[in-house]
């Protein structure tokens, strides 16, 4: 079935109608002036002095050229037909901790601005087939950018992310695997294959519990690694004292562990990899528009060309 992604531009086909209608009503016209017009008695004769006309090919050329304007106007109001387009399913979701203890500086330059430049590189490593999501997490987690294609928009949201109190952990867990359950089906049968990659520093202090969570995690089929960033004597400035983050390494490695994950403290690019070699693949399909303008555009020119062709083949002039 064809649709049109333009359809404004068929109202250009008002004056090729009007066009048409007027090139009928002319012909018309000037046969009914003949013929009421003819005060010779011998038809026979008139006939055979007046030498033989076009005939039906006098029409030719101008219907070749009206059906290139109405193929011309199609081609504008962009005609495509639906097709299926192979869906890549697999799905990995960036999870980065913006707790206010994220700002300490054991980190060069800081812990939050480290975390953003490894996530960048992660976003850059990442193949293209898969669907990639972001979710930050402070006292709650927000999906920023839902699991989809569009590398572009991670990179954004990551350079954007703003420090807020409290670590909700286990709740970015919880959060990831929401917004995996959201990935379309598309006609594939179970959930997608999927990955979470956890960026975080300190110990959960609200929310659900990072043990739940990891039960959550595991009847999900999903696994979820873990990179830390900070050290013991990581110090930050908040409300005007200065408080020690350490860096809950062995809640981070327990989450990792449990879910069939890595655990990590300062992870390469190479390291990373390892996140989504694994992982298999869920072919679904979506229906999208194929623009076919082209089409109707190519046979606009055809069209036009014949309708010169045959009008200078047989009155020696163009339509």
């Amino acid at each position: 079935m064809i649709r049109f992604l333009d359809p404004m531009w068929l109202l250009a086909l008002i004056p090729v109608l009007a066009l048409a209608g007027a090139y009928a009503a002319r012909h018309l016209l000037r046969r009914f002036r003949r013929d009421t017009a003819l005060p010779f008695s011998n038809l026979e004769l008139l006939r055979s002095l007046v030498p033989r006309g076009l005939g039906w090919r006098r029409h030719v050329a101008a219907g070749l050229f009206l059906a290139g304007l109405f193929s011309l106007v199609t081609a504008l109001a962009r005609p495509s037909v639906e097709v299926d387009e192979p869906l890549e399913r697999a799905t990995i979701i960036l999870a980065i901790d913006v707790s206010l203890s994220m700002q300490a500086d054991d980190v060069t330059p800081t812990r939050i601005e480290a975390a953003q430049e490894a996530a960048k590189q992660f976003v850059q490593e990442l193949p293209g087939s898969y669907n990639l999501g972001l979710v930050s997490f402070a006292k709650s987690a927000n999906v920023l950018v839902s699991p989809g294609k569009d590398r572009a928009a991670v990179t954004e949201a990551i350079d954007a992310l703003e420090l807020a109190e409290a670590t909700a952990t286990g709740e970015a867990v919880y959060t990831s695997l929401d917004a995996i359950k959201a990935v379309p089906g598309a006609g594939a049968e179970g959930p997608p294959p999927a990955r979470i990659v956890l960026l975080s520093d300190g110990y959960r202090t609200y929310g659900r519990a990072i043990e739940d969570a990891a039960v959550a995690a595991v009847e999900a089929n999903v696994p979820v690694t873990t990179i830390a960033f900070g050290t013991d004597a990581g110090m930050v400035d908040i409300a005007g004292q200065l408080q020690r983050v350490p860096v809950d390494r062995q809640a981070l490695a327990e989450l990792a562990e449990t879910t069939g994950g890595f655990f990590y403290e300062a992870a390469s690019a190479a390291e990373l990899t390892q996140v989504y070699q694994d992982m298999g693949s869920s072919i679904g399909h979506k229906t999208v528009p194929k623009e076919v303008s082209q089409w109707f555009a190519a046979a606009a020119l055809l069209l036009g060309l014949g309708a010169g062709a045959l009008s200078l083949l047989w009155t020696s002039r163009l339509p």
